[in-house]
């Protein structure tokens, strides 16, 4: 692990930390993670192999970062309060943000180490899995998947929360037309 992953993971941590204390749903929001992604991107995912098994490893990966982005994002309390969507992070999706994003760091440190290395190696080869960049691109999509699921999610309740009180608000009534004025 590098310095450059430590530094990746521990950010995604604090933005969910940071929503423990209810905020405004906002641009920055949404675009301080997906600019972490992007990064990740750009800097772990060169090729995606298809070989073997490795498109059912990504795929299985990614989907279960999907599944802890849209749990993550349903437990997290989204409101409308003073014109705008607020979300606050509850305990339990801070909790499965942690355990996702500690898997991967785990799982990083672990296969970097000969033992883990050595596991990885043999269920890579009893599985067909036929490169180490197969390991990434699943990691980094299982992230991919969590983030942008999870936002999307909490930017759809937002919406509806929105559009929702938007419609309830008495609209402002229009002048009354002058007498004898055409309406």
């Amino acid at each position: 692990m590098t310095t450059t992953d430590w530094i990746i993971d521990i950010a995604l941590l604090l933005i969910v930390f940071r929503q423990l204390r209810e905020e405004r749903l906002s641009a920055r929001t949404v675009l301080l993670p997906l600019g972490i992604i992007s990064w990740t991107a750009a800097t772990y995912l060169h090729s995606i192999p298809t070989a073997g098994n490795d498109l059912a490893l990504i795929g299985a990966f990614a989907g279960v970062g999907v599944v802890f982005g849209l749990c993550s994002g349903l437990l997290t309390r989204v409101r409308y309060a003073d014109g705008h969507a607020r979300i606050k992070a509850t305990a339990a999706a801070a909790g499965l943000w942690v355990i996702s994003m500690g898997f991967r760091l785990a799982f990083a440190v672990w296969s970097s180490h000969p033992s883990g290395a050595a596991h990885v190696a043999h269920f890579s080869a009893t599985h067909d899995i036929t490169s180490s960049q197969a390991w990434v691109v699943a990691l980094v999509l299982m992230a991919f998947g969590e983030v942008i699921v999870r936002i999307g999610t909490i930017v759809v309740r937002g919406s509806i929360l929105t559009s929702r009180n938007n419609r309830t608000e008495p609209a402002t009534a229009a002048p009354a037309p002058r007498p004898g004025a055409y309406v």
